[in-house]
């Protein structure tokens, strides 16, 4: 089970809160995680298993969400590693390899915040059924609506883009497995023989891709969808453990920036 994009069903608080809820506190700690440091980071990283928690979702969970981008993480951090100046750490200083502590802090750094968005994205779409996280994207960006912008089609594309993230893994999956059966070896050998047989995924996958494209518009349509505005079966009501949530986010928030300026960093 991919879990970035993936709604998981379950009877907690975090799932019965307003959506309005975890989508602005989802991108407030976003931001603090891509201007703070390894601090900041640690926070928020407790925040989110904490979140993971109260959901009554496991840790392995946040990490499943993780997982698909293991190998950009790994090259985020050899790039740092590698190309950034500073003081060489031994054995590396006199070697045709460069490796300075900056670079070790900074690729360190960077992995750990791409990481830390992946998890906060997963914990948000296991926690919020699409039909909440559309509502709660649509209320969220009505204002948009001064300018031109429809609100609603915007919040439909985000929601589907995140929903189609495990639709096009286990697509992903069915062909890798379909082609082993017929006898194909994928993963093993050279590194050439392994980026001929990925590349031998990636036309059955993006035609999947569209076919089901395709099959979603023909259900839409089917089902009488058009532009435009709309009313929706349940409106969002904040309550008071909406609102006790909201608090709890704040404080955490005022917590982190306060741990940002008064503890200095390298």
């Amino acid at each position: 089970m991919i879990a970035l994009g993936q709604y998981i069903p379950r009877a907690s608080i975090l799932h019965r809160l307003d959506p309005r809820i975890k989508i602005g506190a989802t991108v407030a700690l976003s931001l603090l995680v891509l201007q703070g440091r390894f601090l900041p980071c640690a926070l928020i990283s407790g925040f989110l298993i904490l979140g993971a928690g109260i959901g009554r979702l496991s840790v392995k969970s946040l990490f499943s969400a993780v997982r698909p981008a293991a190998v950009f993480i790994a090259l985020l951090f050899f790039l740092h590693l590698l190309l950034t100046d500073g003081t060489p750490l031994p054995p590396f200083g006199d070697g045709p390899v460069t490796v300075t502590r900056e670079g070790f802090y900074q690729g360190t750094l960077v992995a750990w915040q791409f990481a830390v968005l992946l998890a906060g994205g997963g914990l948000l779409t296991m926690s919020t059924s699409p039909s909440e996280l559309v509502t709660g994207l649509e209320w969220m960006l009505r204002p948009l609506r001064v300018i031109g912008v429809r609100s609603h089609e915007i919040a439909l594309m985000v929601s589907l883009a995140l929903r189609f993230v495990p639709t096009l893994l286990e697509e992903m999956h069915r062909v890798r497995e379909a082609q082993m059966a017929r006898g194909a070896v994928l993963g093993r050998g050279n590194p050439v023989r392994r980026a001929r047989a990925a590349a031998s995924l990636l036309l059955p996958v993006l035609l999947g891709a569209f076919r089901r494209a395709d099959e979603l518009a023909v259900a839409m349509e089917a089902r009488g969808y058009a532009s435009g505005p709309r009313t929706y079966l349940h409106e969002l009501r904040f309550c008071r453990k909406d609102l006790m949530a909201a608090g709890f986010v704040i404080l955490v928030l005022a917590s982190i920036v306060s741990s940002e300026l008064l503890i200095p960093g390298p």
